[in-house]
């Protein structure tokens, strides 16, 4: 786990990336796309996707440059991340309409905020803009990230009416284009339509050009450059100031590539020396600006030469009015980098050198680095990197760093112990502890107090050790030792600061899951409990999310539903306290899950609606997997087996239990359904595949699995009206529940002794059974576990009608049973309405209830119960709702009704 700490300062935006490019002297009239600007207005997504040289950033700056509610945004290589991608898109809405996006730009400057809750707020944003708007993303194709593509999508399905957004890539981008195609809400611009025509080509090299060209000659060229607008410009230029340019036309041949390095060579050898070097050596800069040019040619007349260049025409497009930052155009520029490799591969690393120390000198490090990165200057760089790694950390930029420090050569590392500590936490990251061992060995090498390592950032070098035990403890638990992470996050305890929330927490967390996966969950929650206090307390929300889920399923194996409940509500209460909080997609999956255990079908639905409604972009890593799980428990219970089955085939792929352990695996679920659907075989295959056996040595990571393997055998005894498998059911069920009761885990003990129960039965120890099922009711009914009895078979529904009979229609046996019988459709026993709401209402639901007699206002409710406004806002209207009441007084008088 990495230092969230406070959020990393940003460098500062480039105004030029927010205005399109200027309009080129020698443009042409082309009607027949300039038209196809108000079609785009009525399309959602306008996408115009051409190779390189096709001019689409010119044509889309030809449609909206001058009208208003134009937002546009030039992207380049280091907007391919999430965040700086975002960033600069609300900073160019709000160029275009002043605070329109101002909610989306405050939660974007949130530490650890969520994107896709900042993409969700940027839309709710957009939502009440007064004017039409067009947002313009020129060089998307520049963008790999697979977070941006997604988040985009996801703008686009949700994009208001009044939004439009316009695409310039020299890729189609992974968006959903079909769908839209489909809907009728895309217009697509392809090389096809941008080609130039022979008239539109003879117009540009005749009038624009001033080029006296026959018909012929303009055939000719348009022929062979396939209307290729960047060769016909190339060609253009090397025809200038010569005298019979129709020789040049009828020497004219090649394919692409040729045609391409064939003009780039007559272009550049038609310039005087002093500019043909200066373009080579700026080649390497991504944009370019006086003095950063001067840095890296050292000539003072940097600034002169741009602005000849731009008058020249020569492939310079300025990035602002006011002639400060230009770019070569893409195909020029990769001209002039081969060219500069092939004549003077020696000063690259020189130019690349001194491009870093400007940019580092300037307050760009990512630049900085790059330039050192791409330079080969790999000392350089890691002293670059060093000094960046604790605000990137910071700001969740892992997959940068690890990238840069992967690029270095491993011996870099050797005395570098914060850089291999920065390796391994950037790899642990991800889940991937190739080589991360080796790194915290040569990192924990550098602490003896023989060696000389190099340092450069002294705060990290100090926090080594306790880093190194928990990157340690982290990978004892992938490879499964719990033993070993136990000992490591324990030395991180003892390492870390008692006041450093985040390593006391990390070190806290790590120690509970591998109790967890021993089947210490007394001890596991305690850990967990204390890591929860610990990352609310720093601030580290997002840990949090995660430890509330984590400890939700532990309070769940210990059948603590309540436990459970207000855990899952509290974390709720912290995704409304803290817009933008992910998790709350995942909290009510949970609160479903304790809802279906209790049998209340609806209420669970309801939440699983809301989880639904909130998208996986609001959930945890984990969710995709566990939103369909929980689903496909709903759809059982309500019988629709073949659905339950068809998401459980969904979540396979998806299960990932990240850190914690798999208690539960999607294919032992898979097994229960193809039980409960009469598919003997195929969960006997499941449990053939995981090499079960009665005598097996038992563990609470696969006590769920052998549970689901005795029920296995128990249908397998029943279909062939055979002892010896029910035997042997019995026999693991009697050791399972000696285990589960001696870790208090109340959940899986109360199927155990359900099934326990009907065993009993069909042997006709009566006594037996009814023993089972009293001992399971009993320990069931101070939490309200009900769906535990419903998956055992008639025979335990016969049985529980026995006991209600005898303990009288009050009895949790009779509540079970009513259960029972509606899910075997049967008439259920009637239920008194004020159990059935007491049911319904949420333990914090009648707290607030309580509290609602007094005297108390809302806003001192709210203190008293430690939650915000907003929250009690919520309860009180779920009260009313279920109580049929519209106000405080009616809620309290139908509640004294009731006997509430």
């Amino acid at each position: 786990m990495t230092d969230t700490g406070p959020p990393a300062p940003r460098p500062p935006l480039l105004a030029t990336k927010l205005h399109p490019p200027r309009r080129r002297r020698t443009l042409i009239a082309r009607p027949r796309l300039t038209h196809l600007a108000e079609r785009s207005r009525q399309r959602a997504l306008t996408l115009v996707s051409a190779p390189a040289g096709f001019g689409k950033t010119t044509l889309v700056a030809e449609w909206f440059a001058d009208s208003e509610g134009t937002a546009w945004l030039s992207l380049d290589q280091r907007d391919d991340d999430p965040v700086a991608f975002w960033t600069y898109v609300v900073a160019t809405l709000d160029a275009a309409a002043p605070e329109l996006s101002s909610h989306a730009a405050t939660l974007l400057q949130s530490p650890g905020a969520p994107l896709d809750a900042v993409v969700s707020t940027l839309i709710n944003d957009l939502e009440t803009a007064a004017q039409d708007l067009v947002l313009v993303l020129d060089d998307y194709h520049l963008i790999e990230s697979t977070d941006i593509h997604q988040s985009l999508a996801f703008l686009l399905e949700h994009l208001p009416p009044q939004i439009r957004l316009v695409i310039a890539t020299r890729a189609d981008p992974p968006l959903p284009l079909a769908s839209l195609r489909a809907s009728g809400d895309l217009l697509e611009v392809r090389a096809a339509d941008l080609r130039f025509t022979t008239e539109e080509a003879g117009s540009y090299l005749g009038d624009a050009m001033d080029l006296a060209l026959t018909d012929r000659d303009v055939e000719v060229l348009d022929s062979r450059t396939e209307g290729w607008i960047a060769a016909l410009q190339l060609a253009a230029l090397s025809m200038q100031g010569r005298s019979d340019p129709s020789s040049f036309v009828a020497d004219f041949a090649g394919d692409d590539r040729f045609i391409l390095d064939y003009l780039a060579d007559e272009v550049l050898e038609h310039q005087a020396s002093d500019v043909r070097e200066f373009l080579l050596a700026t080649s390497i800069l991504p944009r370019l600006t006086g003095p950063l040019c001067a840095a890296v040619t050292g000539r003072d007349d940097a600034r002169a030469i741009l602005e000849h260049l731009e008058r020249s025409n020569l492939f310079l497009i300025a990035l602002d009015d006011r002639r400060t930052w230009y770019r070569y155009h893409h195909l020029f520029g990769d001209v002039l980098r081969a060219r500069l490799a092939d004549d003077h591969a020696d000063l690259v690393p020189e130019l690349h050198r001194r491009a870093s120390a400007w940019y580092a000198a300037n307050g760009e490090p990512h630049e900085a680095i790059s330039q050192a990165v791409s330079g080969g200057h790999p000392l350089l760089a890691a002293e670059l990197i060093e000094r960046a790694a604790s605000a990137m950390q910071r700001a969740r930029q892992e997959d940068q760093l690890r990238s840069w420090l992967e690029s270095l050569p491993p011996e870099v590392f050797d005395d570098r112990p914060v850089l291999a500590d920065t390796l391994a936490g950037a790899r642990m990251a991800s889940g991937d502890p190739t080589g991360v061992e080796a790194l915290l060995d040569l990192a924990e090498s550098q602490l003896e107090p023989d060696q000389q390592p190099v340092v450069i950032d002294q705060a990290a070098y100090r926090q080594l050790p306790a880093m190194i035990s928990i990157h340690r403890a982290g990978l004892s638990l992938l490879a499964g030792d719990p033993d070993g992470t136990i000992t490591h996050a324990t030395r991180a305890l003892a390492l870390a600061g008692e006041q450093d929330p985040l390593q006391r927490g990390a070190g806290s967390a790590l120690l509970g899951l591998a109790q967890w996966s021993q089947g210490e969950l007394v001890s596991a929650q305690e850990r967990y409990t204390e890591a929860l206090q610990r990352f609310e307390v720093g601030g580290y929300l997002p840990d949090a999310m995660g430890i509330s889920l984590a400890l939700a399923d532990m309070q769940l194996a210990q059948g603590r539903l309540r436990d459970a409940q207000r855990t899952l509500e509290h974390a709720l209460d912290l995704t409304v306290e803290h817009p933008g909080l992910r998790g709350a997609a995942d909290m009510h999956v949970g609160l479903s899950e304790v809802l279906i255990e209790r049998n209340e079908l609806d209420r669970a639905a309801d939440h699983l609606e809301t989880s639904a409604e909130l998208g996986e972009s609001a959930g945890l890593p984990q969710h995709p997997y566990r939103r369909r799980v929980t689903t496909a428990r709903l759809l059982r219970a309500r019988g629709d087996l073949d659905g339950a089955l068809s998401l459980l085939d969904e979540a396979l792929p998806l299960y990932a239990t990240d850190y914690s352990p798999p208690v539960r695996p999607v294919e032992a679920l898979r097994a229960r359904v193809q039980l409960a659907r009469g598919d003997l075989d195929l969960a006997e295959d499941w449990a053939r595949r995981r090499r079960f056996g009665v005598d097996d040595t038992l563990t609470y990571v696969q006590e769920f699995e052998h549970i689901t393997f005795a029920r296995v055998l128990v249908a397998r005894g029943a279909a062939d009206k055979s002892l010896a498998p029910t035997e042997h059911a019995r026999t693991l069920l009697n050791r399972l529940l000696d285990a589960a009761e001696e870790g208090g885990r109340i959940g899986s003990t109360i199927e155990i002794l359900v099934l326990l129960s009907a065993l009993h039965d069909a042997r006709d120890d009566v006594p037996a059974a009814n023993q089972a099922l009293g001992e399971a009711l009993r320990r069931a009914e101070p939490e309200g576990h009900i769906r535990l009895f419903l998956h055992a078979g008639p025979a335990v529904t016969r049985l529980l009608r026995s006991i209600a009979t005898t303990e009288g229609p009050a009895s949790y046996a009779a509540t079970v049973l009513a259960a029972a019988e509606v899910a075997q459709g049967a008439e259920p026993t009637a239920r008194p309405r004020q159990d059935l709401l007491l049911d319904r209402l949420s333990d914090r639901e009648i707290d607030v209830l309580r509290l609602l007699r007094g005297d108390l206002s809302g806003p001192d409710i709210a203190r008293e119960l430690h939650v915000s406004l907003n929250t009690l806002r919520t309860h009180t209207k779920h009260i009313y709702t279920k109580l049929g009441a519209t106000n405080r007084r009616e809620a309290l008088t139908r509640a004294g009704e009731l006997g509430l």
